[in-house]
């Protein structure tokens, strides 16, 4: 048989890891990353041939372009696949495009935030003047 100091220690430990099991479980780190913030002064204009399409479904990503410009290859950031498909912006491997977008370095590799993709004589809006996200102020139609 336990002794009674035993079984009030026991209590009393059981008592404090339910207590702060909630509160660990709240602080667990932040790991999501977050969304790269478009910058005017870094504007730039690229044409090429779209070597691919792909779509990453993590958050503050969404549908990317693998743009050959010359000797060149960037990834191009577009926009939420459902916001290209509701509005038709329609980009497949093989199209030449004209993209106007912000430049930076992500993880130590250059990319662009397109603000406006030309194909053939279409221009798709993705952003305003200052970078704001189209999809953002006109959310996708029902």
């Amino acid at each position: 048989m336990k002794s009674p100091v035993y079984l009030k220690l026991l209590s009393l430990t059981a008592i404090i890891m339910l207590s702060i099991a909630p509160l660990a479980l709240a602080q667990k780190a932040d790991t999501k990353k977050p969304a790269a913030k478009y910058d005017v002064a870094t504007e730039v204009k690229l044409k090429g041939t779209v070597e691919e399409v792909k779509v990453d479904p993590a958050e503050n990503e969404g549908t990317h372009l693998i743009l050959k410009s010359g000797a060149d290859t960037m990834l191009i950031h577009v926009g939420p696949p459902e916001f290209l498909k509701e509005y038709d912006i329609n980009l497949a491997k093989g199209d030449q495009v004209s993209v106007l977008g912000s430049k930076l370095t992500i993880d130590g590799t250059d990319e662009v935030l397109a603000k406006e993709i030309t194909k053939g004589d279409n221009t798709a809006t993705l952003r305003d003047r200052k970078g704001t996200p189209v999809w953002q102020m006109f959310p996708a139609k029902k």
